[in-house]
C-alpha cells in the first residue's frame, strides 16, 4: 500500500470544502465551500489565501481558457472574473425544480462546464441532472435520473467519462466525443456500499484509473476503467473530492466535508472540514478550461 502522506494544507475546518482544482498558471490550489457561498484560492509557494463571497451557495467550477471562472450557483451559472468582480449569468438551469440545486461541476475535454443536481427533498428522489453548458449558454440535459450527481473525471485522453450518483450508488463509464462533447455506450461499473463509502467527487490519473472520495466510510478507492477496485486508501475525514496538480502532477490534494456529521463521528476524525495535501505515487490528468468566454 502506497502512502499518500496526506496533512492539513491549511488549518481551517471548513463547512463543506468542495470541488477542488489545481490552477497551473498561478500554482494555486482553489476549492469551494459550498454552503458558506465561498470559492478559495491558496497559494502552494507563500501559503496566502483569497476567499470570493457569494450570495449563495458555490456548488462548484471551472477554470477559463480567459483566466475567468465558470461558476455553478444555486441554479445558475455564471463566469466570474477575479480580477474585477465582475459576474455575467451565463445560464439558467434547474430553477423549476426548487427541491434541487446545482451540485458536482467541472470543465470537460470539449471545453463546455458539465454540472449536475443533487434533490434535497426528503424523499431523495431521482429527478436531478447532469448538464452540458458552453460558451454560448446553450444547455443539453445529458443523463437525467440522478439522485445526487457527482464524481465527473476524463481520462487523459478525453475519450472517457465518468460519474457517480453518490446515492444511487453508482459508477458509470461513458465514451465521450472530446470534440463535440457526445456521450454513449453507458455502462456501470460499480456500486459501492458503505464498506468502501459511497462515490463522491472523483479525478482520473494518467493510466487512466479513477479515484473516488468513498464519502460514507472515510477512504479514496483506485478504481479501473472496468471497475475493478485496486486501491483502498484510510482518509481520517468525510472526504468529499480528490484532484492532482503541482509541477508533476503527483500532488494529491484532497476535501473533506464537516457539514452533517455527528459528534462520534467528528471525534473520531477530528481534521473532517481540512483540505489536504500529499503526494501520489502517479501522475494525474490537470484541468481542462472552459473555452470561448
Amino acid at each position: 500500500m502506497h502512502d499518500l502522506g496526506l496533512k492539513p494544507l491549511i488549518p481551517t475546518l471548513h463547512r463543506l470544502a468542495e470541488c477542488p482544482v489545481y490552477d497551473d498558471r498561478t500554482d494555486r490550489l482553489l476549492f469551494c465551500n459550498i454552503l458558506d457561498g465561498e470559492l478559495h484560492a491558496v497559494d502552494l509557494k507563500s501559503g496566502e489565501e483569497h476567499i470570493w463571497r457569494f450570495p449563495e451557495i458555490v456548488a462548484s467550477y471551472g477554470l477559463c481558457e480567459s483566466g475567468r471562472f465558470v461558476v455553478a450557483l444555486k441554479d445558475s451559472v455564471i463566469l466570474f472574473d477575479p480580477t474585477t468582480g465582475e459576474r455575467t449569468t451565463l445560464a439558467t438551469v434547474g430553477a423549476d425544480l426548487p427541491t434541487v440545486r446545482l451540485n458536482d461541476g467541472k470543465v470537460g475535454p470539449d471545453g463546455a462546464f458539465w454540472v449536475g443536481g443533487i434533490n434535497n427533498a426528503p424523499d431523495k428522489a431521482a429527478i436531478a441532472v447532469l448538464y452540458r453548458i458552453d460558451a454560448a449558454g446553450t444547455v443539453e440535459v445529458k443523463v437525467d435520473g440522478i439522485k445526487a450527481s457527482n464524481g465527473l473525471a476524463w481520462t487523459a485522453d478525453g475519450r472517457t467519462m465518468f460519474h457517480t450518483d453518490t446515492r444511487g450508488v453508482w459508477i458509470d463509464r461513458w465514451t465521450f466525443d472530446p470534440e463535440t462533447g457526445a456521450i454513449s455506450d453507458r455502462t456501470r461499473i460499480a456500486q459501492p456500499d458503505d464498506a468502501i463509502g459511497r462515490p463522491d467527487g472523483g479525478a482520473t490519473d494518467v493510466y487512466g484509473y479513477y479515484w473516488s472520495a468513498g464519502i460514507s466510510a472515510g477512504k479514496l478507492n483506485r478504481w479501473s476503467a472496468e471497475g475493478q477496485l485496486v486501491e483502498s486508501f484510510e482518509i481520517p475525514a468525510s472526504i468529499s473530492m480528490p484532484c492532482f496538480g503541482g509541477a508533476d502532477g503527483r500532488t494529491l490534494f484532497v476535501t473533506s466535508n464537516r457539514d452533517g456529521r455527528t459528534a462520534e463521528e467528528l471525534e473520531r476524525y477530528p481534521l473532517t472540514g481540512s483540505v489536504f495535501v500529499g503526494r501520489s505515487f502517479v501522475a494525474g490528468v490537470p484541468a481542462w478550461r472552459f473555452r470561448g468566454a
